[in-house]
């Protein structure tokens, strides 16, 4: 068994040994390298530290471990032949903003939705997943009954998989699309083995349970400084757990790189700190360090690719609004270059496999997208996907954008049936958990009227962790915005900054 090659700290080397002991006592060896059956039981039990305590680190070790040691990965996207001897991992996250997130660490997220569901491949593509998978021989191309395959194709996709993880964005990397390959969707019948959950703190006791169910051996880790879910009285499921299950990590590495962004998030644990108090360490941090803005206005040029981050939706489509204003945008269209949030796909259950065509290209609830034009087809756009490795697609579109003091958004393109879009240049802070951007824009007034009204989650101040949350959210550039004004753009909305990538999969096909 290969040791993981980074230094644990002490708290680290605790947890890693809990979880290994957990996994010892299911029959999954990773110190040895050996496996046997699971003997039964049921394990549950937490890793659990603030913004820079190393979790995302420990579960990355732990997952490569666990491959090292001959376990599988059940990613939701495709599964093997079963075998009796078979150990298997999942590593979930509560929604796709946070396991996007983990896939672009090298770790192989999938939702908790999606592995309740388990997609059935046409037998000449399955051939295709096995062998991506390491379950079988690089298919021979003259056997396989699959139009314009070609052996370049099948390098892309193994490419692509040995980066993600992925066999839906492998095989559209090779051109292929999933209404080809995926026949259906069935629900899973039988438990599974292993399961590690990230961004635990979102998860409500309905989620839980369901986990606790599935999986004989259960780790969350998660934040507890963060924001619970709603209508949860600010408690997190792993603070249930029996105090021997709970494994705290209390150092702080990324504070050794003199990070003033965590510096700050972590001063907020000061039970007498204010928010006036607060205000004046940012505006001190500011002066002596680039990394952290104090700014009197938001930036509309950041707001094309970042979002700025508030409390109130009032505030968020105020925002929205300016920023479009700012750029002349027209009320019934959307200009070329406008930040995009997917808010899921409404496509009917018959249609569930038709889904996979955009999941696979990145098109999932949360994603960052920016919008191109018009497609070919009335309620068709052209879509730019941040972050994703083939990011130009066109697809069916719902995009909603909501007005001030009105129930009910207005709508410039609307297909019967497809992607669903906010504006993106604003979003919530609850929103923005599992998510993050070099910069960000963090709109204080919001927290500071969060502050007034007083309201506390689980005994601690609803200002502090909304703070909390939303510094966390900056990789690179705090900017803590102090008014309510707009900078004016420095230039009109362009997308002459995003790559091109390859050419778009075409996904016009008006559905029956």
């Amino acid at each position: 068994m290969t040791t993981p090659a980074i230094t644990f700290s002490d708290d680290q080397a605790e947890a890693w040994d809990a979880v290994a002991e957990a996994l010892e006592a299911a029959g999954v060896d990773i110190v040895e390298g050996n496996l046997t059956p699971d003997g039964g039981g049921n394990r549950v039990l937490s890793v659990i530290g603030k913004a820079g305590s190393g979790k995302t680190m420990l579960l990355a070790a732990l997952y490569k471990a666990l491959e090292e040691t001959g376990v599988e990965i059940v990613s939701g996207d495709f599964e093997g032949k079963r075998r009796k001897e078979r150990r298997t991992l999942a590593i979930l996250a509560p929604t796709n903003k946070a396991a996007s997130v983990l896939r672009t660490r090298g770790v192989p997220a999938t939702t908790i939705h999606r592995i309740l569901y388990t997609p059935v491949y046409d037998p000449e593509y399955e051939r295709i997943a096995e062998w991506l998978a390491g379950q079988g021989e690089r298919p021979n191309l003259d056997l396989l009954r699959i139009d314009g395959l070609t052996d370049e194709a099948l390098d892309r996709a193994k490419a692509f998989f040995d980066l993600h993880k992925s066999v839906p964005g492998a095989l559209a990397a090779a051109g292929l699309r999933g209404s080809d390959f995926i026949q259906g969707w069935k629900r899973r019948e039988e438990g599974l083995d292993i399961g590690f959950v990230d961004e635990a703190s979102m998860l409500d006791e309905r989620q839980f349970d369901d986990l606790r169910e599935i999986f004989p051996t259960l780790v969350l880790f998660g934040d507890p400084a963060q924001l619970a879910p709603v209508n949860q009285s600010g408690h997190m499921c792993f603070e249930r757990l029996p105090e021997p299950s709970k494994h705290v990590l209390h150092r702080i590495h990324r504070q050794t790189e003199d990070n003033p962004i965590l510096d700050l998030a972590h001063v907020l644990a000061d039970e007498n700190l204010t928010f006036e108090a607060f205000e004046r360490m940012i505006s001190q941090t500011a002066a002596r360090d680039p990394r952290v803005v104090w700014a009197e206005r938001v930036e509309s040029d950041l707001m094309a690719r970042s979002p700025v981050l508030v409390w109130r939706n009032a505030t968020r489509i105020r925002l929205i609004h300016a920023f479009r204003a700012a750029h002349n945008a027209p009320a019934d269209a959307l200009l070329p270059g406008e930040p995009l949030i997917c808010d899921g796909i409404e496509l009917p259950l018959k249609h569930r496999k038709k889904r996979i065509d955009l999941e696979a290209r990145g098109l999932i609830k949360g994603a960052q997208v920016v919008y191109l034009g018009p497609g070919k087809k009335t309620g068709f756009s052209r879509l730019h996907v941040l972050g994703a490795e083939d990011p130009r697609l066109s697809a069916a579109s719902i995009i909603k954008i909501e007005m001030p003091d009105e129930e009910e958004p207005f709508i410039p393109y609307a297909a019967r049936m497809g992607a669903a879009f906010l504006h993106g240049a604003a979003v919530t802070i609850h929103k923005a958990q599992g998510s993050q951007w070099p910069d960000v824009q963090v709109f204080a007034p919001d927290i500071y009227a969060a502050y007034r009204a007083g309201r506390t989650e689980a005994g601690i101040p609803l200002w502090k962790r909304l703070a909390y949350v939303a510094i966390t959210r900056a990789e690179h550039r705090l900017l803590w915005v102090t008014r309510a004004r707009l900078a004016r753009p420095s230039g009109p909305l362009s997308i002459d900054d995003l790559p091109s990538g390859p050419a778009p999969l075409r996904l016009e096909r008006e559905e029956e």
